[in-house]
């Protein structure tokens, strides 16, 4: 029972404390249940990153199910997604019934602007540390490179990028080390 609890107060202080939507919580959930809590390594946190990326709904509510799901079975994806959901809903809920009071407020704008902002850094910095594990060889970095350019250029949804990073890593890999093993 203790550590339901835990779980849904890391999770809740998680979805009250972050801004700007699911990837704004990916440098949080990094910090708190992988360096502090130790609940899942860097790895598995990228790989339910990119789970929750293919699965509906938000990324940051995807990651919190299975993390907890990891710790607690289904009881623990239950307490750790309504962790993460239930400061958000208390939030917006409060948000709802004042928001038209506020919106053509100045200084209420330019503070959202700011914020946005920050978010941008937010998931930059997440990013990063991301790409630090991610990228390790020549594998990697091609797959990265040609999702970047097609990402950019194209309108396709992520899943599908993500679908498609897969099947090229399990292609460059399985030819690589079919390379290695004809010169062995």
């Amino acid at each position: 029972m203790k550590e339901l609890f835990e779980l849904f107060i890391v999770f809740a202080k998680i979805g009250g404390f972050t801004f700007g939507g699911g990837y704004a919580m990916l440098p949080i959930l990094q910090r708190e249940v992988v360096e502090n809590k130790k609940w899942v390594t860097s790895e598995e946190l990228m790989d339910y990153y990119a789970i929750g990326q293919c699965t509906p709904g938000i990324i940051a509510i995807n990651t919190a199910t299975f993390i907890g799901y990891k710790r607690k079975g289904v009881i623990g994806g239950i307490v750790a997604t309504a962790g993460c959901v239930a400061p958000s809903l208390v939030i917006i809920m409060i948000i709802a019934a004042f928001i038209n009071s506020f919106t053509h407020i100045t200084w209420v704008q330019h503070a959202l602007a700011g914020i946005r902002v920050c978010v941008c850094i937010l998931v930059l910095n997440a990013v990063l540390k991301l790409a630090k594990k991610s990228l390790i060889d020549a594998a990697t970095y091609i797959i990265f490179a040609a999702i970047v350019v097609l990402s950019l250029f194209t309108d396709v949804a992520a899943f599908v990028w993500i679908v498609c990073a897969g099947v090229a890593g399990i292609v460059i890999k399985t030819l690589i080390e079919r390379a290695k093993a004809q010169k062995a």
